[in-house]
């Protein structure tokens, strides 16, 4: 035998060893003999060791350097050394006026990059005054229905020293044609912004179903967006390609984990297939993740998911590292906040964010304490972005580089992630693929078959949250909420006659004939969509022509 094989066998001895101390100790406490588990239900064991991790197992090829082939250990080589995470808090609510204004609130208290949310209406391709908006204008998102609102919602803002994320899929190339739009009008030219728009229209058919067009339409479109921006809008993220959402409805971190990969290996197989270059596009493709409650088992995640991208992309034979990149932006887990005891919620909060920082994350939002309760208030979402400038100036997770690589418990869990996302990708494959899978139903079961199992979990008192199932009290905490009145629905309407009135509704129509022969046709939707946009057709107008061409799917069926 070598001598590492030697050192193998003692520690295998010692282990046993322990072990049998370790289990006449945990007798006598049998309050302790619970089931030890991390958020996905997966156990735990009681330590980790060598033999915990693959005997072949190789320092350079699982770990390597940061911003060096794998990037387990981070994509770019300085990390939190050379330049914090952009600390993005997602904001949106009532009319354009109200969201401006709290983007410059955001902005003075030191947020570094801008993200919108939109009200339900824009995310499904309708105006404010469509029937089905009635209720919903300003109420979970900022109102967008033309160009006059963009401007609005970006006045006093410059466009070329800030980035903007945008939580918008179906009709993402409409707001992102606003948005350059909205640039070209501030002096900033389409080569000169960057963001994010999140454009992940797979996510959204199997998790989230805030989709209008049936699924191969809209791969269709998300490809042209990629084609246009490689051309004409380098800076920008075409997509971020979303787990969060994934993990929202109930999925394990696995799940998410090999979902949300899947989702990208299918996007940029159609791009391919589009006749593009991976390194044409691949280095502006983005992600988007969950931190949940579990430290180690959050980390782990995005060290595996690094690593599961690079080997993957490697196969096309990109001649750019930057394409093997998975960049990446977190949000802290919505679903883990409780009405009850809100104020818990920072601490959780303050776990998940430190979760993405060691995992290496290069953008963060972090939640509001009030968000089970309503969108976040002032307070609240000064808050959370306090929470990030602690933990980036104070705690000093920065100072070095991945600072858990080699941990024996951190390195076994990053392999067994990504030996369990490589075995759903076998099955994903197995179905046909992606789009065979999501109208299989295949993601869906296994999601909602994760949530049922967690719920159970928390019912039968075999896992705790705290102030729901232990630790909780009658007493009622009061915390100030943001209210959105219907007055802010009258304004928006008001605006969106005035602006159909003030515009050429010749040229109107000339746009959306374009866009019509368009997508009846093969030529890029971005530019008519563009052409559209600087006329002031509405987000509205525009989907009801692709929904004429396309269709509008509902779920398994095409209407």
């Amino acid at each position: 035998m070598d001598e590492k094989t030697d050192k193998l066998v003692e520690i295998k001895r010692k282990r046993k060893e322990w072990e049998e101390v370790y289990s006449k100790t945990v007798k006598k406490h049998p309050e302790r003999l619970q089931k030890f588990m991390t958020t996905s239900s997966k156990p735990i064991s009681q330590i980790y060791d060598p033999t915990d991790l693959p005997a072949n197992w190789d320092y350079q090829d699982a770990l390597g350097y940061p911003s060096m082939f794998p990037f387990t250990r981070g994509v770019q080589p300085t990390m939190y050394r050379g330049r914090l995470w952009t600390m993005r808090q997602f904001a949106g609510f009532g009319g354009a006026e109200e969201t401006n204004q709290r983007f410059k609130f955001l902005l003075e208290h030191g947020m570094t990059g801008l993200s919108v949310a939109f009200h339900l209406p824009t995310i499904y391709g309708r105006e404010s005054e469509h029937p089905m908006s009635l209720g919903e204008v300003g109420k979970l998102g900022v109102a967008i229905d033309t160009l006059k609102d963009m401007e609005i919602l970006f006045d006093g803002i410059p466009l070329d020293k800030v980035t903007t994320s945008m939580t918008i899929n179906a009709p993402a190339s409409i707001l992102l044609a606003m948005y350059i739009a909205v640039a070209e009008k501030q002096g900033v030219s389409s080569d000169q912004i960057g963001g994010t728009i999140q454009n992940d229209i797979l996510k959204e058919f199997i998790a989230q179903k805030s989709y209008i067009f049936p699924p191969k339409p809209s791969m269709r479109i998300i490809v042209d967006i990629i084609k246009y921006c490689s051309e004409h809008v380098p800076r920008w993220n075409t997509i971020s390609i979303s787990g969060y959402h994934i993990r929202e409805a109930g999925s394990t971190a696995v799940q998410e984990l090999a979902f949300t990969l899947a989702d990208g290996l299918e996007y940029v197989r159609w791009a391919v297939e589009a006749g593009m270059d991976v390194d044409d596009f691949a280095p502006r493709l983005s992600f988007f993740f969950n931190s949940h409650n579990d430290l180690f088992e959050e980390i782990a995640k995005y060290r595996a998911a690094r690593r599961i991208w690079a080997r993957h992309i490697r196969q096309y034979q990109p001649k750019n590292p930057r394409s093997m990149w998975l960049r990446f932006h977190t949000q802290t887990a919505g679903c883990s906040l409780t009405a009850q005891q809100p104020y818990n919620n920072v601490v959780r909060t303050t776990v998940q964010a430190l979760a993405a920082i060691l995992g290496g994350t290069q953008s963060l939002h972090t939640n509001s304490l009030d968000e089970a309760l309503a969108l976040p208030s002032e307070e609240a979402v000064e808050i959370a972005l306090r929470t990030q400038q602690i933990l980036a100036h104070e705690s000093g997770v920065t100072n070095t580089i991945d600072p858990l690589a080699g941990s024996y418990f951190i390195e076994a869990l990053t392999n067994e992630m990504e030996e369990q996302t490589e075995e759903y990708f076998s099955k994903v494959e197995q179905l046909g693929g992606v789009i065979p899978a999501i109208e299989k139903g295949f993601f869906q079961q296994e999601i909602a078959n994760a949530a049922y199992q967690y719920q159970k979990e928390i019912e039968g008192n075999q896992r705790v949250i705290v102030g729901i199932n232990d630790f909780s009290s009658d007493e009622e905490i009061e915390v100030p909420l943001l209210q959105i009145g219907e007055e802010i629905a009258e304004r928006q309407i008001a605006r969106l006659h005035q602006t159909k009135k003030e515009r050429d509704n010749e040229a109107v129509g000339e746009a959306l004939a374009e866009v019509r022969q368009a997508a009846e046709g093969t030529d890029n939707l971005m530019p008519p969509i563009l052409k559209a946009v600087k006329a002031y057709a509405s987000v509205g107008e525009i989907c009801d022509v692709l929904r004429e061409v396309f269709g509008e799917w509902r779920g398994d069926q095409l209407i």
